[in-house]
C-alpha cells in the first residue's frame, strides 16, 4: 500500500539581498525532488565518530509502540519474498534483518542512555542519506489516516466514489511500479485524473467497482493523497481502506500550486489553511485537483491489518516512516532528526526519535524526502498538515562481523529475552525542546 502523499510545500523562495548597492542573488531554492545521478547509493557511511548521532536523544523517547513496530519489521524479514529487495545500498539482506533483532534487543535492555551508546558504538555502523544536497540535507512532511463519513451506495448527500484497482491496471510484480493499462494485446498509459473523471467510469470499466461514496469531493481528494481512511457508514458500521494501486502518474501537491500562484501565504500554508481556501472559493477545487494527475484505487483492509504499509503490516504513529523504496532498504531501524509540530501550539518543537521505515508514498521520491507518518483522525491531520522542515535521516546496520551472531538460526534469537521488563507507553513524539 502506499500511504504518505503529503500536501507541505516546499518554502524556499529566491530573494535579492542589497549590499553596498551591490545585490546579490541568494542561493536557489532548495530541490528536495532531485534524484540521485545513476549508480550512486542513497546511503553514506559515517566514518568520522564525532559525526555520529546522539543516540541518548532518541533513548528517551523509547516505547511500547516502538518495539511494536520492530517486531512488524522483524516479521517481515522472515519471509523468504522479501530477499528481492536486497542488497540495499550494499546492505545484504541477512545484514538488515540482522540489524533489526539486534536493535530490538539493544533498545529494551539497556539499562541508560549511556548504557545505550555503548551498546550502539559496538554493535552499529550508522549511515545516513545523502539528501537532496548531498550534504545529508532530508525534507520531512507528515501523513496521516483521515476519518470520514461514507456510503456504501449513492445517494443526493453522498455522490463522490472511491473506485477499486481496475482490472486493466499493470504493475510490476516486484517494484509495483505501475507498467499501464492492458488494452487487448497492447499496453498504453492510464489515463490521468482529469482525464479519467471527463472520460467517466462506464468507458473505463470503472462502472461498478465504486468502492464507497464521500459527501464532499475535498475529503474524497485527501484520501487519495493519504492512501487509506476509516470510514463511518450510513449504517453505524466501520470501513477500513487503503491503497490498491495508482494510475501511474507522478503526485502533484495543490498546495504546492495554491501557494506559487499566490492563493496562499506560504508561512501559512497548512491543511486547514487549504480547506478554508476552497470553502471561500468551491469554483476552483475541481481545477486545482485535475492538476495533480495522479489517481489512486483502493479496497477494503481488516482493521487488524490497518493502516498498512507497504511492508503489508500496519503503520505505527510517530514510529514509521515512508521514504523512496527504489533507493532506500526496506523495513530497516532509523534515526529521524527534525522539527516537529506541537498540538494546540504555533510552535515547532526539535525532534529526535527512532523509526521503522515501513512505507512508501508518491510524492516521496527522491533521497531528500521522507513523510512521517502521524497517526489516525482530526490532531494527526493538524499535525500532518503543518509537518515541513529539513532534517537528517540516519539508517543503523550492524557492523559485518557482528551479522552472524545475531541471525535467527541454530535456535539463536535476536529478540528480547523472556525476562526483559517491557517498555512502558510514552506520549509520542519525544519532543526535545521548544
Amino acid at each position: 500500500m502506499k500511504l504518505g502523499q503529503s500536501l507541505a510545500v516546499a518554502a524556499g523562495l529566491m530573494v535579492m539581498l542589497s549590499l553596498g548597492g551591490c545585490k546579490k542573488a541568494a542561493p536557489p531554492a532548495p530541490d528536495y525532488s532531485r534524484q540521485l545521478p545513476p549508480g550512486e547509493y542513497a546511503l553514506r557511511k559515517i566514518t568520522d565518530p564525532a559525526q555520529r548521532p546522539d543516540f541518548s536523544l532518541a533513548f528517551g523517547g523509547r516505547d511500547q509502540m516502538l518495539l511494536q513496530s520492530l517486531d512488524r519489521s522483524a516479521a517481515w524479514f522472515e519471509k523468504g519474498s522479501t530477499r528481492q529487495f536486497f542488497p540495499s545500498n550494499g546492505i545484504s539482506h541477512e545484514q538488515a534483518w540482522a540489524s533489526v533483532l539486534a536493535f530490538r534487543q539493544a533498545i529494551a535492555q539497556a539499562t541508560s542512555a549511556d548504557d545505550f551508546r555503548r551498546r550502539m558504538d559496538d554493535l552499529f555502523d550508522v549511515y545516513i542519506s545523502v539528501g537532496w544536497d548531498d550534504q545529508g540535507t532530508v525534507l520531512f512532511t507528515g501523513y496521516y489516516s483521515p476519518i470520514f463519513d461514507a456510503s456504501r451506495v449513492p445517494t443526493n448527500e453522498y455522490r463522490y466514489p472511491l473506485y477499486r484497482r481496475p482490472a486493466d491496471l499493470v504493475s510490476d510484480p516486484i517494484t509495483g511500479a505501475v507498467l499501464g493499462r492492458r488494452m487487448g494485446q497492447t499496453m498504453g498509459r492510464y489515463p490521468t485524473r482529469a482525464q479519467i473523471e471527463a472520460m467517466g467510469p462506464q468507458s473505463l470499466g470503472l462502472a461498478g467497482q465504486e468502492l464507497v461514496y464521500l459527501r464532499d469531493k475535498f475529503d474524497a481528494y485527501l484520501i487519495h493523497v493519504n492512501g487509506s481512511a476509516r470510514l463511518r457508514l450510513t449504517d453505524g458500521s466501520w470501513l477500513h481502506i487503503g491503497y490498491a494501486g495508482n494510475n501511474g502518474y507522478s503526485y502533484t501537491s495543490i498546495g504546492r500550486l495554491l501557494v506559487s500562484e499566490g492563493k496562499i501565504d506560504k508561512n501559512r500554508l497548512s491543511l486547514p489553511t487549504i480547506r478554508q481556501y476552497f470553502r471561500e472559493h468551491p469554483e476552483d477545487l475541481d481545477t486545482y485537483i485535475k492538476r495533480n494527475d495522479r489517481y489512486v484505487f483502493f479496497q477494503e483492509y481488516p482493521p487488524n491489518n490497518w493502516p498498512s504499509g507497504s511492508l503489508g503490516f500496519p503503520v505505527t504513529p510517530w514510529r514509521s516512516l515512508a521514504t523512496d523504496k527504489t533507493i532506500f532498504p526496506r523495513g530497516c531501524v532509523t534515526l529521524v532528526s527534525t522539527h516537529v509540530p506541537v498540538a494546540n501550539s504555533p510552535t515547532l518543537a526539535r525532534f529526535s526519535g527512532f523509526m521503522m521505515d515501513q512505507d512508501t508514498g508518491g510524492a516521496i521520491r527522491a533521497a531528500g524526502r521522507s513523510d512521517l507518518y502521524m497517526g489516525v483522525g482530526p490532531q494527526a491531520e493538524q499535525l500532518a498538515g503543518r509537518q515541513f522542515a529539513e532534517g537528517h535521516l540516519y539508517y543503523l546496520f550492524l557492523k559485518p562481523e557482528k551479522v552472524q551472531q545475531w541471525l535467527p538460526t541454530d535456535k539463536r534469537s535476536g529478540g528480547v529475552p523472556s525476562q526483559a521488563a517491557p517498555l512502558q507507553p510514552a506520549n509520542p513524539p519525544p519532543l526535545l525542546d521548544q
